[in-house]
């Protein structure tokens, strides 16, 4: 007979499909880069070089990241693999990203910086959600199951507020990095401004959800694909490649978030049927 984790992961398996294994292979990447470089990987360079034991930190991280990302793709360490990468970037936001926002409220540039390890710690719990095992249901009932999926989608919304506001504030930023080809740069960034707000709304109402989700990830997806690959060709430098390192990291984690609305309608226009599906799936994994 099949233990919980056993049936959680094959679940789990069905539900994500993809994007799981794509975020796990991410991680597995972003470990071997670190550990290559002998620092951290592009994804976490805003760590100062003040910061005690920085080097080893680095190491560390990197082996987390490698570790954890082998561990999703093994059916018996997915839980754990899972319940410790949550655990770590939540401990990583807690300590050098949300005292940025503390020590500078009025400013974007931190909420931003604290989304984009939001948007990894959403995937990590949709993950973790999904495939606990009896033992983490009892005792962390609350970071699993319906409750943790929901909680792990609404952190997504708030990323994608950040994200949102960040194309207005930063529009000096942005619209240099629209194509070429693509006429009105401005238009463009102001327009994926708004749709990553409308995503974040949808995600709060429960009303269309699944659809919401789904685009904001295809949105960062073609940022990955067609905005950062013409910028390398013109001139790679450390601060490029570290910005195609984030967004490809952060479609990865987008996709898993959006592979967690699998089998709700995609233009549901009540929570409440967001919520059944929701139940419905956690029933079906334990």
């Amino acid at each position: 007979m099949a233990s919980s984790t056993e049936r959680g992961f094959g679940s789990l398996a069905a539900a994500t499909s993809a994007g799981h294994a794509v975020f796990a292979f991410t991680l597995v990447a972003l470990g071997i880069l670190g550990l290559s470089r002998g620092d951290f990987a592009p994804v976490w360079q805003e760590i100062p070089d003040g910061v005690p034991a920085r080097e080893s930190l680095a190491y560390l991280c990197s082996v987390v990241y490698l570790g954890c990302g082998l561990g999703l793709l093994w059916q018996r360490t997915v839980t754990r693999a899972a319940r410790m990468l949550l655990g770590w970037l939540l401990l990583w936001m807690l300590l050098f990203k949300v005292p940025d926002i503390v020590r500078a409220p009025t400013v974007e540039g931190p909420y931003q910086s604290c989304a984009q390890n939001a948007v990894l710690v959403a995937a990590a719990w949709v993950l973790y959600a999904w495939c606990a095992a009896d033992s983490d249901r009892r005792r962390l009932g609350f970071l699993v199951g319906e409750s943790g999926l929901r909680s792990a989608r609404l952190l997504y919304g708030l990323a994608l507020v950040a994200f949102g506001l960040s194309h207005f504030a930063y529009l000096q930023l942005t619209a240099p990095l629209v194509p070429r080809w693509l006429p009105s740069p401005v238009f463009w960034a102001y327009f994926t401004g708004v749709t990553y707000l409308a995503a974040a709304a949808a995600i709060f109402s429960g009303r269309c959800a699944r659809l919401a989700v789904a685009l904001s990830a295809l949105q960062m997806g073609l940022f990955t694909l067609v905005v950062w690959p013409p910028i390398l060709a013109a001139g790679a430098n450390e601060f490029r490649w570290s910005e195609f390192v984030m967004s490809w990291a952060l479609t990865a984690a987008a996709w898993v978030v959006a592979d967690s609305y699998r089998g709700t309608p995609w233009l549901a226009l009540t929570p409440g049927a967001l919520k059944l599906h929701a139940h419905a799936a956690i029933k079906r994994s334990a």
